[in-house]
């Protein structure tokens, strides 16, 4: 199989040579031009298979291990900045805000095109993060590519978590009403900043990444958004349908009141994970739900030992559901694909 080159006019990106960056023009929504960013991470020995990424909320793509890890193994990696995050943010755009997740369907949908007709990718698996984990099951359950080999969801969100009336009829039809009179109302929370404390070099992490385009506190949440989110988990509970192989991976706890430094590195301090394992079985027929000990909300993020236990699910599972490349693609995809720090 012959991959298509990468077009000339696409860009370095921030992350350095080895990545490149490119704008996807979207239709103008009521606060004027909307685009995505397609960033693009090359194989040395491509296998002809592609991976492509979608980040959480209040984030962008900037885990450059993670891209490593499938390209050692052959895999072309793409991540998108959906409209309105990290790269894709504009001065005049409110942060986030879409009215339906179904509105990220555009570049998700535009992206695949690339991948696909446009780069010559024939198997291409889908990941995703959080808010993320959301969009994507609902996307793939709606568009059933032909091309989509699998599907791993990092800590999606699942359901909304916190205090049970969050979740009664009641709260649903307030939320409906509230976000069709005011969808740019913002609802009042106290957002702490230790988990980004906990994430960013700067603070004591190991990672460096962008403050504005991720926030030590978060984004400000919108009614109209929350419930688009809330639609979003609706139509999760009734019963998805994503085709092919899925891969579920939480932490193994969550903390929510008070964490102590060690908690904040050690469980999921952001998202219930009890909610994950319970409605990971509503994403489609072949779901695999695994979780981490030690693991934080990103998981990929977490400390170095529990990332090579995360990276060692993700491989295990790649092998047994999704299996080695077709024929001819390359010789042995494994052949090349060291784990080096990886290996579980």
């Amino acid at each position: 199989m012959t991959l298509v080159p990468p077009p000339a006019d696409v860009d370095a990106d921030v992350l350095g040579p080895d990545y490149r960056v490119e704008t996807i023009s979207l239709p103008p929504d009521d606060e004027g031009a909307v685009v995505a960013t397609l960033v693009t991470r090359r194989p040395g020995r491509p296998n002809g298979r592609a991976v492509l990424h979608v980040h959480g909320f209040a984030d962008y793509f900037f885990h450059d291990e993670y891209a490593r890890w499938w390209t050692d193994r052959g895999w072309t990696f793409y991540a998108v900045d959906l409209r309105k995050y990290g790269r894709s943010l504009r001065e005049h755009q409110t942060p986030h805000f879409v009215a339906d997740l179904s509105e990220y369907f555009a570049e998700i949908d535009l992206a695949w095109w690339r991948i696909t007709q446009r780069d010559g990718h024939r198997e291409v698996l889908v990941s995703a993060h959080s808010t993320g984990g959301l969009t994507v099951p609902l996307w793939a359950h709606e568009r059933r590519p032909s091309e989509l080999a699998g599907t791993v969801l990092n800590s999606p969100w699942l359901d909304m978590q916190g205090s049970a009336w969050l979740r009664s009829p009641a709260a649903t039809i307030a939320l409906e009403r509230l976000g069709a009179r005011r969808p740019m109302q913002e609802i009042p929370r106290r957002v702490s900043e230790v988990y980004g404390r906990s994430l960013h070099r700067d603070h004591g992490g190991e990672w460096d990444y962008d403050l504005d385009w991720k926030p030590l506190e978060s984004r400000p949440v919108y009614v109209g958004w929350l419930r688009a989110v809330r639609r979003g988990h609706a139509r999760l509970h009734a019963g998805l349908d994503v085709p092919g192989p899925v891969l579920v991976m939480s932490s193994a706890r969550s903390t929510f009141t008070e964490p102590t430094d060690e908690a904040v590195r050690s469980t999921d301090i952001v998202l219930d994970v009890e909610q994950i394992r319970r409605w990971a079985s509503s994403i489609g027929r072949h779901v695999t739900s695994v979780a981490v000990e030690g693991a934080v909300h990103d998981m990929v993020l977490s400390r170095p030992d529990v990332r090579r236990r995360v990276y060692g699910v993700l491989g295990t599972w790649l092998d047994a559901w999704v299996g080695p490349p077709a024929s001819g693609e390359q010789d042995d995809e494994r052949g090349h694909a060291d784990d080096g720090d990886h290996r579980a």
